[in-house]
Parts: structure tokens; sequence; C-alpha cells
């Protein structure tokens, strides 16, 4: 750029540097430099190490971790990383603030982000929710691009990518529909293109138990001990207490030779000890009940726990105690209703586990090593163990530490039907993100110190002029002074699914008070919402106006629960088919539910404590169920059609005998069917190769009690056999020398229209190892052309499925010369052909399939 232009890039504007690990010294001094030479000011740290809020326009810190955040944000300061100016002065004018955030919940604050063969109304989607969560979008491929969303290595900038040996990571939508449903960035390693691990990996296969940075020195509420300052390897050279004034509360039970070594550390460093919660800066204490607390509290001290003051002590760098969960003092109760909860854990390890041990501790419920019936919840990683099997079985609540974290920040127990503490990505183990969630600040003081003064601060007109010549400083572009309260800003994106695999946009439950003062609000109207479907393009809702869509938004949330509490009671109702819960079944259940606890709790006349806690083992216990020897699969099955309640009752002799019905898609030893049928769970299982048993054998289990010898029952049907031209036993016997690849590296499309739906097909191609995608007018799919050369016996064929209708017979053209585009032999044919080769267990063709011969 020319000087004259750079001269004045930075008028007007006057900054201040937050030192860390990664903006030392010798950079702020090189990135000065750059501003004073562009028209700017740098504005010395106070004599204290505080920032000079009043005087300057933009604050420079790869951190949020620093005493004042929260200040600046309140006074719309902008908090930028050091690679804002580096941005500014390439571009010649200042760059945008939100893509160089140093706020962590801002989860694409470092992407740029361009899209290939995505379809577009999946692309605005995805584009959207990414910019809104602090990305940036391109519509070409250059340098700075870091990640480019596709579908195959097949589009131009996938190629290019590839060619020109750019850095960036092509990854499948997939990613940004998980990232967005958990409200976190997980790895992108599973969904890289050209060999995603999602679309070649059972999800089943085992994952090595991840640990995030975010949990480091604070897994505990309680630590220990301190290590001395000569284990850590390095004299001690104390700068954190620097002019702090710090109180030790006296609910902290220290020994007196610790409180002196904590007493001379602090001292030494420049600090001074208090007994005054009005005149300290910093509270220690360890519950959130005493006085010392509130009053520190309520006058905006800083307040942390015995774990906090050892973080500080061994990083010698300030940290938000709000900002780690077991850094904060607890509740000396808990948090209301976890006092009956059992709890136990799986897939977390090391310190993970121990940090959720602790968390579920303080959130005052019972830490359970090994699951028992007993257990209310389960909390895990993936959705594949030993544990997360017997859950199933025990009908046992399973989340992600989600659901436990959001409960202890938020001060209240979280429903479980907020979709994204159900969610399990297929090939991650949900420890890499643990710990990254804050405080809710207003839930805090609103449940234990309310009161608390309210803070006006007033801008320099100076300072305001200069903010406002930077088009991303504005409230609705950046977190607002709520940024630190654990709200996230994308609320939009926690996406439930319901039992019929349909996806609803439901935003984030508001506080009471927030509730209160939307009532008043002008209803908004309804938004569209797309149903989801598991083998389209995951996408999501977004909107072109940002402040229509946080309008309405807002005005959502207020329904979000009454909404999310009425479909799950609507469901309840129809499965049980005695009508909506309510009424005398519920107050009976009450009443029961009362009446037991009054049971279990209350101690007779003349016991004493002891004796009480003695016998409430005994009265909770439930009768132990024998071990599962025989897990089945049932389809077609005609005995409990339209009687759930016999169906409950027959479910629970059979598992009182051993046996156990499991879900589709779980490891089973039979299936079960009444004759042969073309079902997705008849074709799937068979395609693992189990056996298939009649129905006759529950049945007759049932009415006798007993478990009779499976193989007396093997399915005999001679019928269907001869009308699919096969032998079962035949195809059971090549499903178990397929294992699974029977349709390997086939590709199989299919009509976005095609009767039935697309998902069935998925799932039974899916299940044979076949590449399966969706095929319709704007899918964008292309074919990889192969060598003509490599084609020895002929070119490889490519499979449509498809029906006769007038949309779908437009497809075929196009379909025919994609293929032959790509030295392939195009075949459009009934989804029967696809069925008879899954059941016959044996890849074959004949041209009554294609659709011009089928439906003629």
């Amino acid at each position: 750029m020319a000087d004259q232009e750079g001269s004045t890039l930075f008028g007007l504007c006057t900054f201040a540097f937050v030192p860390s690990k990664d903006l030392t010294d010798n950079v702020i001094d090189e990135l000065s430099q750059s501003i004073v030479k562009y028209g700017g000011q740098v504005s010395a740290r106070k004599r204290d190490g505080s920032l000079p809020l009043a005087t300057i326009t933009h604050i420079v810190s790869n951190t949020i971790e620093f005493p004042q955040y929260n200040a600046s944000s309140a006074m719309m300061i902008p908090v930028v990383k050091s690679k804002w100016i580096s941005a500014s002065l390439a571009k010649g004018k200042q760059a945008q603030i939100r893509p160089y955030t140093p706020d962590p919940r801002m989860i694409f604050s470092d992407v740029m982000l361009s899209c290939a063969d995505i379809p577009e109304r999946d692309k605005e989607a995805i584009v959207g929710a990414t910019m809104s969560m602090g990305g940036m979008y391109s519509d070409h491929v250059t340098k700075l691009t870091t990640h480019i969303c596709a579908l195959s290595m097949d589009h131009p900038k996938a190629r290019m990518t590839m060619e020109k040996k750019h850095k960036c990571k092509i990854v499948l939508p997939h990613w940004f529909d998980d990232c967005f449903r958990l409200g976190k960035r997980i790895d992108e390693g599973p969904y890289l293109l050209p060999d995603p691990e999602i679309l070649r990996v059972s999800p089943g296969r085992s994952i090595e138990p991840q640990c995030s940075p975010y949990i480091d020195g604070a897994i505990s509420a309680r630590p220990d001990y301190l290590q001395p300052p000569e284990s850590l390897g390095r004299k001690l050279n104390l700068t954190v207490f620097n002019d702090k004034k710090i109180m030790l509360s006296k609910d902290l039970d220290m020994r007196d030779r610790l409180r002196q070594i904590v007493v001379d550390l602090v001292t030494n460093a420049g600090g001074e000890m208090t007994e005054s919660a009005h005149e300290c800066d910093w509270l220690v204490c360890r519950y959130r009940d005493t006085e010392e607390y509130i009053q520190a509290s309520q006058l905006g001290k800083t307040v942390g726990n015995m774990s906090w003051l050892f973080y500080l002590i061994q990083h010698n760098e300030w940290s938000n105690p709000l900002h780690r969960l077991l850094h904060y003092p607890e509740p000396r109760n808990g948090i209301p209703g976890f006092q009956d909860m059992r709890i136990s854990v799986s897939n977390y390890g090391g310190e993970a586990r121990i940090y959720l041990e602790n968390l579920i501790k303080c959130a005052g419920a019972t830490f359970t090593k090994t699951m028992k019936a007993d257990n209310t919840h389960l909390v895990t990683a993936r959705d594949n163990s030993e544990k997360c099997e017997a859950a199933r079985d025990w009908n046992i609540h399973m989340v992600n530490h989600l659901w436990i974290e959001e409960s202890y920040a938020k001060c209240e127990m979280q429903t479980l039907t907020v979709a994204k503490y159900t969610h399990f990505p297929p090939r991650t183990n949900l420890g890499e993100i643990i710990g990254q969630t804050f405080f809710d600040e207003k839930r805090l003081e609103a449940v234990y110190f309310p009161g608390g003064p309210e803070k006006h601060i007033v801008l320099p007109a100076r300072k305001r002029k200069a903010v406002d010549m930077t088009d991303e400083n504005s409230a609705a572009e950046r977190p607002d002074a709520s940024a630190a309260t654990n709200r996230q800003a994308r609320k939009e994106f926690n996406i439930m699914r319901d039992a019929d695999g349909e996806t609803t946009e439901m935003a984030e439950a508001p506080t009471p008070s927030e509730r209160r003062r939307a009532e008043f609000a002008t209803p908004a109207r309804g938004r569209h919402v797309r149903a989801g479907k598991e083998n389209e393009t995951p996408s999501t809702v977004t909107s072109s106006s940002r402040s229509a869509k946080d309008k309405a938004l807002g005005r959502l949330s207020t329904l979000a629960p009454d909404i999310a509490l009425y479909e799950k009671e609507k469901k309840r109702g129809l499965k049980d088919g005695h009508g909506p819960w309510g009424g005398k079944r519920a107050a009976d259940l009450i009443e029961r539910e009362h009446l037991n606890r009054r049971q279990t709790s209350s101690p007779m006349a003349g016991e004493d404590k002891e004796s009480k806690l003695e016998k409430r083992p005994a009265k909770k216990a439930r009768p132990t169920l024998p071990e599962v020897e025989i897990r089945v699969i049932l389809t077609g099955f005609k005995r409990w059609v339209n009687d759930k309640q016999k169906e409950d009752a027959d479910r629970k002799k059979l598992r009182d005998m051993g046996i156990a019905v499991v879900q589709d898609g779980q490891p089973c030893d039979y299936l079960i069917a009444p004759q042969l049928v073309r079902t997705v769970k008849f074709l799937r299982n068979l395609s693992k190769g189990a056996m298939v048993l009649s129905s006759n054998w529950v049945e007759e289990c049932l009415d006798t009690k007993q478990v009779l010898d499976p193989e007396e029952y093997i399915l005999r049907d001679k019928e269907n056999e001869k009308r699919f031209g096969l032998k079962l036993e035949t195809s059971i016997q090549r499903a178990r020398e397929n294992n699974g690849n029977l349709l390997a590296g086939i590709p199989i499309y299919c009509t976005a229209g095609i009767k039935n739906g697309t998902e069935s097909y998925h799932a039974i191609a899916e299940a044979n190892g076949a590449l399966f995608m969706v095929y319709g007018p704007r899918s964008g799919s292309t074919i990889k052309p192969t060598n003509p050369e490599d084609d020895e016996g002929g070119p490889d064929p490519v499979y449509l499925l498809s029906t006769s209708t007038p949309e779908e017979k437009k497809l075929w053209k196009r379909f025919e010369d994609m293929a032959r585009r790509g030295n392939m032999e195009p075949r459009v044919v009934a989804s029967d052909w696809l069925l008879d080769v899954v059941m016959k267990q044996e890849v074959s063709f004949d041209k009554k399939y294609l659709v011009t011969n089928f439906f003629t």
C-alpha cells in the first residue's frame, strides 16, 4: 500500500496489548511500530498492570483470560487477535472484527470457508452459520482458505487444492453439522476427504479416549496439595499477585502450614492479604453461601476456589474462574434435582474421567464406578461400550458431558430433550471438547447473590468516534456483555431430532426472567423448518437478515421449553395408547413416588440415623435381572400390533428369561421374522449373516415361559424362497463370507422422490458397503472419470434407483450422460434390483430390472 494511504489506516485508534505466551514482548514491539507508522497510538498499561479502558479503542489479545475482558465487552471495545493487525495492513483497510475474536465460543473464528459441490440451499445454511460463529467465506480458493466443504474430490476446487498442495482441509458437510449440533468445534480428522473415516469405518469400532486442554489444572474443586516451588523445575518469579489484595475465606479449612505457604507466596509476589470482603480484589473460598462470598460477588470482586489459586501460582498468569467450572466455589448442597441421582461415566479417560467424577459430586449426585440397574444416568463420550449397551437394556438415560456441564454452569438441571446432550458424532470421542463450558453469570447472581450493583460506563467521545469508524465493532456483530455467561452466540443450531427422524430447530431454554420479559413481545411469525434426512446433505436454517433472525430466535426461545415438553408428552401418550399424560395418571404416579420417598427416607420411631442408612440400599434395590444370553431383532412380528401394553409386558417376560429385544443396528444373535420379508431390518441383518428364526420361537417362549432351543425354529419358507428365487440358508452363508462388503465400491444413486423415501435404500445399501448417493435436479453429483484402458471387461456399472414418474424420467438422460463421461455404464433400475441382490447376497443383473422394462 502507499504510505499516504497507510498513514491514516489506524487514525483515531488507540491500542493496548495483553501479553501472553503467544504474544510476547518482541511481537508487541513490532506490531506497535506498525500501528504508529500508520497513524495509530499505543497506550501503555497502568502501573498495576490494568488497561486504560477509558482512552483506548482496541485491545490486542490472543486470549480472553485477562481481568478486564468483561468490562471491555460492556464498553464495546473490540478485543482482537494480533492477526487482525497483519490482516488490516495486507488489505489496506481495517479488517472485520468478528473473524479475529479470541473468544473460544466463536468456534469458527479462524475459518476461511469455500464450498464446492454443495446444493445451493445447504450451502447458504452452512455459510450463514459459519459466519455467525466467527468464520469468513469466499467463493474462490486462495492461500488464505482454510476449509473447503465438499461431497467428493471431483470438483475443480478440490482438484486444484490437491494439485497446488494448499494446506486447506477438504471436509464433508457432516463436520459442520456435528459442530453446529454440539455448539463446539470438534476435530476435522474423521471428515477429511478423499477418504473420510466416518464413511469407511464402523461407528462401533473403538476410539482412543481424548482429553481437552481446557481442564488443565481444573480437574478438582478441592486440590489435595500445592506443589512446592522447587518441584516445578523453575524458580518462581510470581507477578500475578502484584498490587492485589487477596482474602482467604474461613470455610477453606486450610492447615496452618499450607495457609502460611500461600500467604508467603502472595506477599513475596507483591500482593497483600486482607480479612475484608469489601477491601479485597480477589476472594478465595469453598462454598457459595458464605457471607464473604455474597458480599464480594455483589461488589463485582473476582471469586475463585483453592484450585483456581493453585492454578495462578503454578502458571503465573491470570485466569477467569468463571471459565473453568471447578475453579469456582461449589454449591454446598449441590444443584437441585441431582441429590437422588446415581451417575456413571464411560469412554472418558485420564484427567477427563477424574474431572467428570468430581463435577458429578459437586453437582450433588452420587458417582458410581460400575453401572447397575439402579443408576439413573450414564455420561459417555460415545454411544458404543458395554455400559452403553447395559444403559439401553435398563432404560438408563445416556448423555454426553455437555448435560452435566451446562446443568452445573446454569445452576439448574437441564432437560434431556435438548438434542446436543444426546448427540454422539460417529467417529469422535467427545473428551476432546470437555471443559469448554463457561458459567452463566446472570444465573449465578440470580440464585446465589441477588442485588449486585449495575455498572454504567460512559465512553469518551474520541474513542466512540474511532470505534464507529470500524464497521464490525457494533454490538450486533460481536459477543455482548453477556458473552461470559455461556449463552452461545448461535442459539438457532440446537437441532432436535424426534422419534421419526425429523429435525426441528430449537433455541436454548431461556431463564425465567428472560421469559417474563419476552411475554410482552410481539409474536414472531413461524419459520419454515426443513425436515432433515440422514442421507441428504446435512443442512441448517439461516436467514438473509441477521437482525430479523435474532429477533425471531429471541421470541422462539420463550416457547422452546413448552414446545419440547408438549412434544415429549404427546409422543408418550401416543406410544402407550392411553392418551396424553396428565390428570389422574400423573397424580397417582406422583402420589406413589412421594409415598416411596417417605418410606425410604423416614426412619421408624426409635431408629437412629445409622440404621436408616443401612436400610436404604435394601429399600432402593431393584430385582436383579439375569444376564442377557440371547439378543434378538424382530421384524414383521404381529403379536404386538396395536397393543402397546402387551408388548411391554412380553418384552419384560423375555428379559426375565435372559432374552433381550434390541434395536436395529445393535449386535444380535438371531433375526426373528414370520416369513421371508424384504423389510429394512430383515435385509440389514441378513447382510450381517444373522441366523433367521421363525417368530413362532418367540411366541412359544412366551407361552411356555421357557427358553426353547432356537435351532429347532430356524425359518423355513419354501413358498417365498421360490418366489424370490433363492435359498435362505445359502444367502446367510454368502452374507457371512461377504462380511458386509457385497456391494463394496459399487456406486448406487437414488432419486430423491423415490417411493417410500430414500432412507430405507440408504440403510440397506450402506449395510452392504455400497457408495450410496441421492440424485436430484440440483444435486450437483458427478462421477470421477476412469481410464478406458483399465476397463478390461468393459466399463463398470453405476446404478440409479428410480421409478417411472414424469419428474424422475427427466433425470435419466442427465444421469446417463454423467455416467458415460466418467467411462461407466449407466443402469437406471427399479429398487427391486437392490432388494433382490441383497436378499440373495449375490451381485447379478438382469435387464428385467431396467425401469424401461420393469414398469411396462
